[in-house]
This record gives structure tokens, C-alpha cells and sequence, in this order.
């Protein structure tokens, strides 16, 4: 396999899938969070503390929503250098991404899970998202090849 793509990523594509790889490495912030705010509010209405529990309780109902808005929020800040015309090489090793401000070769070695989405393989390092391939970037024949690389497990080799 060694084949190059050119695209151009949109905010809104990016800003999807790290909001997909965030909502993965939180997940159990995601839903911790929520759980103890309602456990709270029931504890607080039981003793008597009745606004505070409609409070917590109120918090536990909007702390999914609140959260999911805060990531898309900070992702469409911080992640806009990201939309700029990309050149990717990809080989059976790894990748090359190329822009006109960097240059980022990385193996496939290096990434600890990917997970495998209808619209990008989203590439994770120690549970954090680290990058995403959109699909819409290659062929159906290169996304098979791709497939079939990155359902491989992969190691993390020790430096």
C-alpha cells in the first residue's frame, strides 16, 4: 500500500471528530458527572435541602448537553488550523501529513487504538485522540486497504 490524497478538511468535520474522540477518552466523565449530580439532588431533597436537590438535579439533567457544547465550542477555537489544504501519504508503515506549515510522519505503531467510524478512523495515543483519517479523503478501494491496515492490532513500540 503507498498512495497520496490530497483534501481540505472542514471546521465541522474536524470539530466531529474530536468531539467523537473526546466523548470516547470522557466517556466515563461523560457519564459519572450526571449520576452524581442527580444522586446528590435525591440526597439533598431527602434531607430537606429542597433547592439545592432541584439544583443538582437540574445540573445532572443539562451537564450532557453543557459538556457536548463546550467540547464542539472548543474545538471550533482551537482546531482551525487543522483547515487548510493536506497532502497524505500512506504506506503500509504509516503516514505523512503534509501542510504548508508542517510535516508530521507517524507510524502505525505509535498509535495505541483506532477506532474504525462510518465517516473517520479516529487514531488514539494512551486513550487520547491523537489525529483522524476522514474516509471521504480516499477512494473505496484505498479505504479498504486502509481498513485492513488499521484492524491489525497494533503494539506501541518502547523508545
Amino acid at each position: 500500500m503507498d498512495f497520496t490524497v490530497q483534501y481540505e478538511p472542514a471546521l465541522d468535520e474536524v470539530v466531529r471528530a474530536f468531539e467523537q474522540g473526546l466523548k470516547r477518552q470522557l466517556k466515563l466523565v461523560h457519564r459519572l458527572l450526571p449520576a452524581v449530580l442527580a444522586i446528590s439532588g435525591v440526597v439533598c431533597v431527602l434531607v430537606g435541602d429542597l433547592s439545592l436537590g432541584i439544583g443538582l438535579l437540574a445540573g445532572a439533567a443539562v451537564a450532557p448537553f453543557v459538556m457536548t457544547w463546550s467540547v464542539r465550542r472548543m474545538a471550533k477555537r482551537q482546531l482551525t488550523y487543522l483547515c487548510v489544504p493536506t497532502t497524505l501519504h500512506i504506506t503500509g508503515d504509516g503516514y505523512e501529513c503534509h501542510t504548508e506549515q508542517v510535516t508530521t510522519t507517524l507510524r502505525w505503531s505509535f498509535f495505541s487504538d483506532v477506532v474504525t467510524g462510518p465517516e473517520f478512523w479516529l487514531l488514539f495515543v494512551n486513550k487520547q485522540p491523537a489525529a483522524f483519517l476522514p474516509r471521504r479523503a480516499f477512494t473505496p478501494e484505498q479505504q479498504a486497504d486502509l481498513d485492513a491496515v488499521l484492524s491489525r492490532p497494533t503494539k506501541i513500540e518502547a523508545a
